[in-house]
């Protein structure tokens, strides 16, 4: 992960204290997210929240980073369009909910960062190449196949955090992120994750004691489908 020159707030850090440090669309978006960050804190995840002050164009408003064994959540909004933009495809009555499903999201990365797995496969598993890929390709086909595994492992530890704290909201939730996995899709790409998302259409499947939990077998599912 690159360095930063930034503010960075560890999660016992109230949001009230960081609010002179940030921009309204940040701390829209980190209010979303707090009940998330407070689980993190909570679960004694070693997690830091990271605010980018340059300018980001084109780079995904929020993301997870790994240095020194402590998960970072990084907000990159500062002249980045698509901060507000992602805000305005959420219905206003799902906006807290839905920025708590994408810092879940999130969180599942680092679950995978701290255990050790991130783009791994699980025991059992094998990723088996297309017929006829060049042998120049395939770094970046692999690259991109353990990607689009970890997002569909994110995606789904987003909804199982909704059906275990929103239930209400699931199936509106699900609807959304169909709808935002759809927008602009490459089948098979980096975040062509319809094949999980398409399996937790009833959350009740999502049943765990934790996020983590919830997502693992129904994420080994997918990938039996995948691999």
């Amino acid at each position: 992960m690159r360095k930063y020159l930034l503010a960075c707030f560890t999660v016992f850090t109230s949001l009230a204290a960081t609010a002179a440090d940030l921009t309204d669309t940040e701390m829209r978006w980190l209010k979303g997210a707090w009940p998330v960050i407070t689980y993190a804190e909570q679960a004694k995840l070693p997690l830091d929240i990271v605010v980018q002050p340059q300018p980001t164009p084109g780079q995904a408003p929020l993301a997870l980073g790994f240095v020194d064994g402590r998960c970072k959540l990084v907000l990159s909004m500062r002249g980045n369009p698509e901060a507000e933009a992602t805000l305005q495809r959420i219905a206003p009555d799902l906006l807290n909910t839905t920025l708590e499903l994408m810092a879940a999201h999130e969180l599942g990365h680092c679950r995978r960062y701290l255990d050790g797995a991130w783009m791994g496969l699980p025991a059992g598993f094998t990723a088996v190449e297309p017929e006829g890929l060049k042998p120049e390709l395939r770094s970046a086909w692999q690259s991109m196949k353990a990607t689009r595994r970890e997002e569909g492992y994110g995606d789904l530890v987003g909804l199982a955090w909704t059906q275990q704290h929103h239930p209400e909201a699931y199936a509106r939730l699900h609807a959304w992120l169909l709808s935002e996995r759809a927008i602009d899709l490459i089948p098979g790409s980096h975040h062509d994750t319809l094949a999980w998302v398409r399996l937790a259409t009833d959350g009740r499947v999502l049943a765990g004691a934790t996020p983590f939990a919830g997502a693992s077998e129904l994420w080994k599912a997918g990938l039996a489908s995948q691999e």
